[in-house]
């Protein structure tokens, strides 16, 4: 479905920002509600200089046209809460693209999980707004009813890669009709179309046509059992026809145009500051109201703690403790760092937003890591601190703020380290098994060089000494803590 773009001969300009795509997953925050979703969204890509009443303006206006007002206010809805019905979410993702009013908008079957009355009203307000702004849609789409296919303005039929008519969508009734092929009367022209062209079941027609039972009943198709010869009929009936000579004139006039150029822009108009503080308050959201992103993770190392806390609780001071308490703080400086993994399946999700909307240029790589990192922040320090803080006390390590000061920062530093190699993983690994895979696997080398079981100087000097120990963040906690020991022993020699 398309509306017109008017060439005059003057320089136009066709831009990326001037483009957007909608997927056909619905790919969303399932912790925002639908109208702070489009809100950020509109902070993200809409021009600075708008005030906040202007923008609120934009997203009503447009959650009015996808009709999503009974619903704007409800969570989209994730692992643990129900939200939004899956046509909700399609009119929002389509709500979503187009908020800046695109020149040039491409769906990927907008109609897919929607009933036919949600599909008709979807259609025809993209009809609408190609019509009143005077932007071009393009659509795929799989068996449309008859109302949603008498809205289409132009039809492209491909059928294994051929083209087999492109031109006005009312027109193709009298193609196939002049091909020998009409439309029964009263039966949806997209689904006749799909039957004729459609040479996927070529073989198991084939099959139940040789049957005794099926070879006496005289209402099957022979559309069915000839559709590669009928779908071979008509692409060569098409590459002759006036369809086809108009389409290949209409090609060359715009080809022929001087001053037609295409510039790569960003598909944002806000500024960068305002992109990392919008993507740092949304992402500090999402991780606030997302049980399984922190809060549990949290919850869990405050019973491990707890735990370590009172297996090596008050351990004392004395020679042999020493022993007990090298393995304590190994265990901490080991097992807390590796439990960093669980944020994996969250990373996961936040990758996926990404890489939609960085797909349509809404932002950058630096800022979408920067806003996540700066966001994380308050969580990290929650799970580093609550960790040395109890662990400290109930081991009894050596007291003063100074020391478990530094503790805490040392433990901070390292979960943080790991969970940004985490969201590494989750961008060059997205897929959610080989993921905890290659992060466990990744932990585990990690781990192997840090001097939990060889001491570096005793490491093979050639890769694992340098430069894997040196790179290595929990060799430099592991260091720490081992210094911090050594101070103790060397506190008790002295008594």
């Amino acid at each position: 479905m398309t509306g017109n773009i008017l060439f005059n001969g003057r320089k136009k300009r066709l831009d990326y920002g001037a483009v957007a795509y909608v997927t056909q997953e619905d790919i969303l925050l399932g912790t925002l509600t639908v109208k702070e979703t489009l809100i950020y969204s509109a902070k993200l890509r809409l021009p600075g200089s708008l005030n906040k009443h202007q923008v609120n303006e934009i997203v009503d206006r447009t959650i009015m046209e996808m009709g999503l007002q009974d619903c704007a206010h409800n969570l989209i809805g994730n692992w643990h809460s129900r939200g939004i019905s899956g046509g909700e979410k399609k009119r929002l993702s389509i709500a979503l693209e187009i908020l800046t009013r695109p020149t040039l908008l491409f769906l990927d079957e907008p109609t897919s999980g929607l009933d036919s009355a949600a599909a008709f009203f979807v259609i025809q307000t993209l009809r609408n707004m190609a019509r009143e702004a005077n932007l071009t849609i393009v659509s795929s789409i799989h068996q449309p009813s008859s109302e949603v296919f008498a809205l289409f303005d132009d039809l492209f039929l491909l059928s294994g890669g051929e083209t087999v008519f492109f031109g006005e969508a009312k027109m193709a009734l009298k193609f196939f009709s002049d091909a020998g092929i009409p439309c029964p009367s009263r039966r949806n022209p997209s689904d006749h179309f799909l039957r004729c062209i459609n040479s996927d079941f070529d073989r198991v027609n084939a099959t139940l046509q040789g049957s005794q039972r099926l070879r006496d009943r005289k209402t099957i198709s022979t559309t069915h059992a000839l559709t590669s010869e009928t779908k071979a009929m008509l692409v060569h009936k098409y590459k002759c026809s006036e369809y086809a000579t108009a389409a290949r004139t209409r090609i060359q006039e715009i080809s022929s145009i001087e001053g037609l150029t295409f510039e790569a822009q960003s598909g944002s108009q806000a500024s960068w500051w305002k992109q990392l503080t919008t993507l740092t308050k949304r992402s500090f959201v999402n991780m606030s109201r997302d049980i399984g992103y922190y809060w549990l993770r949290i919850v869990v190392y405050l019973a491990v703690s707890l735990c370590v806390g009172t297996v090596f609780f008050n351990v004392g001071t004395s020679y042999h403790a020493t022993l007990a308490r090298g393995a304590c703080a190994g265990f901490i400086s080991g097992f807390m760092i590796f439990m960093s993994i669980g944020g994996f399946p969250s990373f996961i999700e936040e990758m996926k937003i990404f890489h939609r909307e960085r797909l349509n240029g809404h932002y950058g790589v630096g800022v979408f890591m920067l806003s996540n990192f700066i966001s994380s922040i308050p969580f990290l320090t929650m799970m580093a601190f609550v960790t040395a803080i109890v662990t400290y006390n109930m081991v009894k390590f050596q007291s003063g703020f100074s020391h478990i000061t530094y503790a805490c920062l040392d433990l901070l530093f390292s979960i943080a380290v790991v969970e940004s190699c985490m969201m590494v993983i989750a961008s060059l690994v997205p897929n959610f098994m080989m993921g905890i895979i290659t992060g466990s696997g990744f932990i585990g080398i990690m781990m192997m060089t840090a001097g939990f079981f060889r001491l570096p100087p005793d490491l093979p000097k050639l890769f694992w000494r340098y430069p894997v120990s040196y790179i290595n963040s929990m060799s430099w906690a592991l260091q720490v803590t081992l210094y911090m020991l050594a101070l103790i022993e060397q506190l008790h020699k002295l008594r």
